[in-house]
């Protein structure tokens, strides 16, 4: 597998020292966080990648995934008016565009909290969403990912099934992906989101979870067989990329963390 740092926990910062610490650690590549100050897509689109595409020849790293901010305030493409779904799905387009311009292969997406609609309609306006954005991503001729989320976050497309529902004659460009959060505090197998050609994943999250939230934890300090589940996982058939994300539970000293992370999951494999 190739390993990413997740700049999130890096917002404190400048950008350039979370790519110096990936570049020092010994990480594949980034996956870039779409927020202020560092890479929010419309500062992106006006200028701003030029800074971004500087730093990856510099520290010889690719932004292999860009995933924007959203499913908060302002933007949650789920909730809210016909205006409102059009205005997050316009930023939603940018971002893919903001990935493309920074060389991202994905754009990496998930799904904010539905409310009280039914669970019909809430795929239907995910399925929705995600025809608008993957005609974006075609037109860039770059992927969208869609990410499941753990109950504690959403209520919609956390487990398997809904992922295959949601991917259901997807077009080209949208393939699923696994956090391994969202399965491991629901019970399901990790492995199986790469034995099911219904979830089309293209691309992984390695975490540790204490089971009962959906915190994101350093690999090692949780209670997940981080063993066992990428052994299965790679038994699986998958060795792609791998981002190690750590989101901003370490914000004070995100180095401190990314070099624990990577260290430990090199270990268990």
């Amino acid at each position: 597998m190739k390993f990413g740092l997740f700049t999130c926990g890096y917002q404190r910062g400048a950008l350039e020292h979370a790519f110096a610490d990936a570049a020092d650690f010994g990480y594949d590549f980034i996956e870039l966080w779409g927020g202020r100050p560092h890479a929010y897509a419309p500062d992106i689109l006006r200028g701003g990648a030029a800074g971004i595409l500087r730093l990856e020849e510099k520290y010889g790293l690719p932004v292999a995934v860009y995933t924007p901010e959203h499913n908060a305030y302002p933007y949650n493409y789920m909730l809210g008016s016909e205006a409102q779904w059009e205005d997050c799905v316009n930023y939603l387009s940018e971002a893919v565009r903001a990935g493309k311009a920074v060389g991202a292969g994905y754009t990496l997406i998930s799904v904010g909290h539905g409310g009280d609609a039914p669970p019909e309609a809430r795929m239907e306006r995910l399925r929705r969403t995600l025809r608008a954005l993957s005609k974006t991503a075609e037109e860039c001729g770059t992927g969208l990912l869609l990410e499941t989320l753990t109950p504690y976050e959403s209520n919609t497309c956390t487990t398997l099934p809904e992922l295959e529902e949601a991917l259901r004659d997807a077009p080209p460009a949208l393939y699923g992906m696994c956090d391994l959060a969202a399965p491991f505090s629901q019970g399901e197998d990790p492995a199986e989101y790469f034995r099911r050609p219904g979830a089309r994943c293209a691309h992984l999250h390695i975490t540790d979870s204490d089971g009962v939230s959906d915190a994101h934890l350093v690999p090692g300090e949780g209670v997940m067989p981080l063993a066992k589940i990428l052994g299965d996982i790679r038994r699986a058939g998958y060795d792609g990329t791998a981002t190690i994300e750590l989101v901003t539970r370490y914000i004070d000293a995100p180095g401190e963390a990314a070099r624990r992370a990577i260290d430990k999951v090199r270990e268990i494999l």
